[in-house]
């Protein structure tokens, strides 16, 4: 038995494996009644969607738009087409003036400032100005700055999301979904943490103004949260994408048109709490492990053993590990010869009689084909063995 406890149980040419626990199994209330528009929570690591309402309606983005601006910002510093200490000069369409009454970093028309102080403009002060003036650093105008968007929206999956500008100022087809902005955390997080920890920041100064981060919930000591980005327009009304960390579990909300800046904070810890407290993300396998060991004919050797390249994760309430089961299918006989990390056939994982994810079943080493006579008896044992 392994680190997670699983026990292997041999059923009817299939293959059940039960998670053993020791804890009573909790009761797992239904989610939290959410004053949004709509929301979703949804785990980083396995990405299965905890609790939801509406996730895929389209909604005006506003400022959440900059998670993907700085999404943009990290890829190009990553690639080495910008530099941190590059100085951008700002353009009159940059200048803070033509965006009265909204967030700025107040970056004014033909002054140089470094990439490094327009991305934290970005992601703490939230600056419509500090937006645009990196959207023409970086692909030289807005319009080719959204196309950029759109592309890395398609790549991370946000397939009801289309972009119009770099800061979510409202403009006409430009939306998104709680769900696709979820998506957008969480590659944001797992592809370039060093651009996601601006998030975590509470102030910024520039220019002698200091400017604190929207995200209130980045003072709540009973959350270890850091990030990600709050956004307000009269049509959206008030947004919040948060993510928070709970010893290896981190959660990802997305909370679109609250009421207000109050009310969007109070319902993602509302959906945070819910997660940390009723949910666990294990690992059910681990890569390279034996799964099964099957009879393989005309080999070197009689038996290969089966199981997983990658690590299998899910996400399930607490108190259910030991409700888990898995089946596997073998899509053709197994014949050699096999090459290691070979697809062999699929697992399918079940909670409660649920499907809740499946995964490829793999060779977890070669078998070479054996010599004639080798391969004359296992033709001959074939036709009369039941395995």
């Amino acid at each position: 038995m392994n680190n997670t406890g699983l026990k292997l149980l041999a059923r009817a040419g299939t293959l059940a494996v039960s998670l053993i626990s020791f804890s009573a199994a909790a009761i797992v209330p239904p989610s939290p009644s959410v004053n949004a528009r709509s929301y979703v929570l949804m785990d980083y690591t396995t990405g299965q969607v905890i609790a939801a309402s509406s996730e895929h309606e389209p909604h005006g983005p506003a400022s959440l738009t900059k998670v993907m601006t700085n999404f943009i910002i990290g890829k190009e510093l990553e690639r080495g087409t910008i530099q941190p200490d590059d100085l951008v000069t700002v353009s009159e369409d940059a200048w803070a003036r033509n965006f009265p009454g909204s967030s700025l970093m107040f970056i004014e028309v033909g002054k140089t400032v470094p990439v490094a102080d327009l991305q934290r403009g970005i992601v703490v002060s939230s600056g419509n100005d500090a937006s645009v003036a990196m959207a023409e650093h970086i692909a030289g105008s807005i319009d080719a700055f959204a196309d950029l968007m759109n592309t890395h929206a398609e790549r991370i999956g946000m397939h009801n999301t289309v972009f119009r500008n770099p800061h979510g100022l409202p403009a006409p087809g430009q939306v998104t979904t709680a769900y696709d902005m979820a998506l957008l955390a969480q590659a944001l997080i797992r592809e370039l943490p060093e651009a996601y920890a601006l998030h975590s920041e509470r102030e910024f100064t520039y220019n002698d103004i200091r400017q604190y981060n929207r995200n209130t919930l980045l003072w709540d000591r009973s959350l270890n949260v850091d990030g990600v980005k709050t956004g307000h327009t009269s049509e959206s009304g008030y947004s919040l994408i948060t993510s928070a960390t709970d010893q290896d579990t981190r959660l990802i909300t997305v909370v679109m048109g609250a009421e207000s800046e109050r009310s969007r904070a109070v319902e993602s810890k509302k959906l945070l709490n819910y997660g940390f407290r009723y949910y666990e993300t294990v690992t059910a396998y681990e890569a390279g492990e034996v799964f099964v060991t099957q009879r393989i004919w005309g080999g070197s050797r009689d038996h290969i053993e089966l199981g997983v390249q990658d690590d299998v994760v899910v996400t399930i309430p607490k108190g259910k590990r030991q409700n888990l089961e898995a089946n596997f299918v073998l899509d053709r006989p197994l014949e050699a010869p096999l090459a290691k990390g070979e697809a062999l056939g699929t697992v399918y994982l079940t909670l409660d009689g649920d499907d809740i994810a499946s995964f490829p079943l793999v060779s977890l080493h070669a078998v070479e084909r054996g010599g004639f006579m080798k391969r004359i008896m296992d033709s001959l044992k074939k036709k009369f063995s039941s395995e």
